[in-house]
């Protein structure tokens, strides 16, 4: 024989939705808007909140990144992409990619001044080195000619 206690959960599991049904009839629903959610709003947040705290120091590239970076980006950009769109690629903001253009831009004219110097100071080495053969050419010319 079936055990009282065995059947009697089942007759309250069954009289239960039917019971939750009628009271759902019987509620009017309120008219008031409420804003919609998106799904999965609360997992998101979570995401970004866990994000944020694994990565609390900013990335600090070197030159070489840098420069690597620069490159990437001037190809797509060539290539007819937009910047942003370049940029989000290679993992910076537009911000820091004109910043390190600019940089770039005056450490390669502080290159050229340096590269013009050292063609001066070569220029003047030359020059010098010259003016000593053509002393050296006039004095035994004169030796020869007997102008001494």
């Amino acid at each position: 024989m079936a055990d009282p206690q065995e059947t009697e959960p089942v007759q309250i599991a069954t009289e239960a939705p039917a019971k939750a049904a009628e009271a759902k009839k019987k509620t009017p629903r309120s008219k008031v808007a409420r804003p919609a959610r998106k799904a999965g709003a609360k997992s998101m947040l979570a995401e970004t909140a866990a994000a944020a705290t694994v990565r609390k120091t900013r990335k600090v590239y070197s030159e070489k990144e840098r420069g690597q970076l620069l490159g990437q980006i001037e190809k797509s950009v060539g290539r007819g992409e937009s910047v942003k769109h370049a940029t989000g690629q290679a993992g910076i903001s537009e911000q820091t990619y004109y910043q390190w253009k600019k940089t770039a831009t005056a450490a390669s004219a502080g290159g050229d001044l340096k590269d013009l110097l050292a063609l001066e100071e070569e220029n003047k080495r030359l020059k010098s080195l010259l003016a000593e053969r053509l002393r050296k050419e006039n004095a035994e010319l004169k030796k020869k000619l007997g102008l001494n």
